[in-house]
């Protein structure tokens, strides 16, 4: 079993694809699309995550596609953390369509200032989602991650999901100042990392496995494989390389196909329901 656990669908309209660095996935992605990129990848499920639209709509559709699509094991769907109805946008979601596919929720933080998971209505907002027994996934860029480690250490009973290792500077190689926070990181229990999103942190036209390797490594060390998950990030990966070329990167790395990073931490961590 090979489960993908971080993978987007989205249709060319989305607001953040105008940027002329995006034209080559903007586009269309279907789930025949995503269909066809498993097949050849050898991947058997995918955990759905919300795609940047920033509406309850896309969550309510992602939730019906899924009910339908025995592929795709889970979703994180996207809500608003200071939203005051956060709460019953949640029961509302869980009570239709695919309601009980919904496994977690994420804000796009990445996009706001870098204390904003400090904010009172924003922790508010991350134990709502903890109560509703979700898991908060957290989309940061690595000048965030510090914010992120008080956040993590102010909900010891929510688990967090962080994903694309929290965007390291790959591509410049200044790795010091992402590892030191990660080492505080790694050290609460409650906190998930994803092996994900890494070749479009990397040089997107010369990244080399070279480029990529000590990141996943000290991943490994920081958090050991039972707290790592492997994602595609695709569409996304398309920046860059392949649905297939990222998977066997990381295989790669590991030394093979570890089943903890490719199934088993995603299923524990998000309680999936696989058969």
């Amino acid at each position: 079993m090979i489960i993908d656990a971080h993978q987007h669908l989205w249709t060319a309209d989305y607001a953040w694809l105008a940027d002329p660095s995006l034209t080559p996935v903007r586009r269309d992605y279907t789930l025949n699309d995503l269909r066809n990129q498993m097949s050849v990848a050898g991947v058997d499920r995918t955990v759905l995550v919300e795609a940047g639209l920033g509406s309850s709509a896309e969550t309510t559709s992602f939730l019906a596609l899924a009910s339908a699509a025995p592929e795709i094991a889970g979703v994180v769907g996207w809500a608003s953390l200071t939203s005051p109805s956060l709460a019953s946008d949640l029961d509302r979601h869980r009570a239709g369509a695919g309601g009980e596919l919904l496994v977690g929720v994420r804000d796009q933080v990445q996009g706001e200032d870098d204390t904003f998971l400090d904010r009172p209505d924003v922790r508010d907002g991350l134990a709502v989602v903890a109560a509703a027994g979700l898991v908060n996934e957290l989309v940061v860029r690595a000048a965030q991650l510090p914010s992120v480690v008080r956040a993590v250490e102010s909900l010891p009973s929510s688990t967090f999901v962080l994903d694309h290792l929290g965007k390291p500077p790959i591509a410049s190689g200044d790795m010091a100042p992402w590892l030191s926070v990660m080492e505080s990181l790694a050290a609460l229990p409650n906190v998930v990392a994803k092996v994900s999103g890494l070749v479009t942190e990397a040089s997107w036209t010369s990244w080399k496995p070279a480029d990529i390797a000590p990141y996943v490594q000290a991943a490994v060390s920081l958090f050991s494989p039972r707290r790592l998950m492997w994602g595609s990030d695709w569409p996304v990966v398309e920046l860059a390389s392949t649905y297939s070329q990222v998977k066997d990167l990381i295989t790669d790395v590991l030394g093979g196909p570890d089943p903890d990073v490719f199934a088993g931490t995603a299923v524990r961590t998000y309680q999936l329901e696989i058969m």
